[in-house]
């Protein structure tokens, strides 16, 4: 990885992190109203895989999806104004928290269903075939998705039909609140592209390099036709599932353990360790996106609400008038 990609990466994962902590305060605040599922402590892996898709590239991804937004070219303030029910945001409000997309950037959108979203990659995927292009398409989805037959059903036609996309399992060890190990029949997740013969690879989803060495490889199968891969990236989320999960599945010394494998301070040691950046150019960067959020907050407080007079608006076919 570049030193112009890495520090790319770094940023990336500030945003999101921000953000996502800006979204848990506006809420507890009750200024954002309905649940946010967050994904903060996961932040290296939808930021290491948005830093090598272009536009064109497609995305799909799930109900902790913030991050895969922000990563793919999402704006901190109209993805803040989405979650808040704003007209400015990208879906004029209608999408919220657990489906913002962003199909000019080739978000095709997060989905609310477990699972929902990694179909509608693979047909994304389809179709770039059937127009030639080179285009490839990336599905973020949990562990617990993992378990859905619709994640069988789609490796499967991917794996026969030789399709450019790649499938990430953010695999944060709690499918809602029930453990991994619980639920699944397998140690890694990965080990499942074995029975659709497309290669499965197990990566520290808290290690950028790591993340990034796989999606790579992966990346240039798909551009090659050669099919999908299966990633499966060990992470872990700091917060409940929602926001108002009380968090009795799991201990507190099991958070903070994971809390020390911080992606964002892993890469921190890693950029001044080989004098990428000083400690001062750190915390300079900190403030510079304290300040977007700040901005960002601002510009979704101060939007408007949407007009309740187009409350049927895109819900039935006009045809052509």
């Amino acid at each position: 990885m570049d030193k112009q990609t890495i520090l790319n990466v770094h940023e990336t994962m500030l945003v999101i992190r921000k953000f996502e902590e800006r979204a848990l305060n506006l809420f507890e605040t009750n200024k954002l109203r309905g649940s946010v599922h967050l994904s903060i402590g996961q932040e290296a892996v939808a930021a290491t895989v948005g830093a090598y898709l272009r536009d064109e590239d497609y995305i799909t991804s799930t109900h902790r999806g913030h991050g895969h937004a922000i990563a793919k070219g999402a704006r901190a303030d109209r993805a803040m104004a989405e979650l808040m029910g704003k007209v400015t945001g990208y879906c004029g409000g209608r999408g919220g928290s657990m489906h913002i997309a962003d199909v000019d950037k080739g978000n095709l959108g997060a989905n609310a269903i477990v699972g929902g979203g990694i179909p509608h990659a693979a047909g994304a995927a389809l179709s770039a075939k059937m127009r030639g292009t080179d285009q490839v398409a990336v599905t973020f989805f949990g562990d617990g998705a993992s378990n859905e037959g619709i994640f069988h059903e789609t490796l499967n036609m991917a794996s026969i039909w030789k399709l450019p996309v790649i499938f990430i399992c953010e695999n944060n060890l709690y499918g809602m609140t029930t453990n991994v190990e619980r639920v699944t029949s397998v140690k890694d997740i990965a080990v499942r592209g074995a029975a659709y013969d497309i290669p499965g690879v197990v990566v520290d989803g808290n290690d950028v390099f790591s993340v990034e060495k796989a999606f790579k490889k992966a990346l240039k199968r798909a551009k090659a036709g050669d099919g999908p891969t299966l990633i499966e990236a060990k992470t872990y989320r700091w917060k409940g599932h929602w926001t108002g999960d009380p968090e009795m599945y799991r201990s507190r010394d099991e958070v903070s353990s994971w809390k020390e494998k911080c992606p964002i301070l892993r890469l921190e040691a890693h950029m001044i360790e080989n004098q990428l950046l000083t400690e001062e150019q750190i915390r300079t960067k900190h403030q510079e996106i304290d300040q977007l959020i700040d901005e960002a907050e601002r510009f979704a407080l101060e939007s408007p609400e949407p007009d309740p007079s187009t409350v049927l608006d895109n819900v039935f076919d006009e045809g052509d008038q």
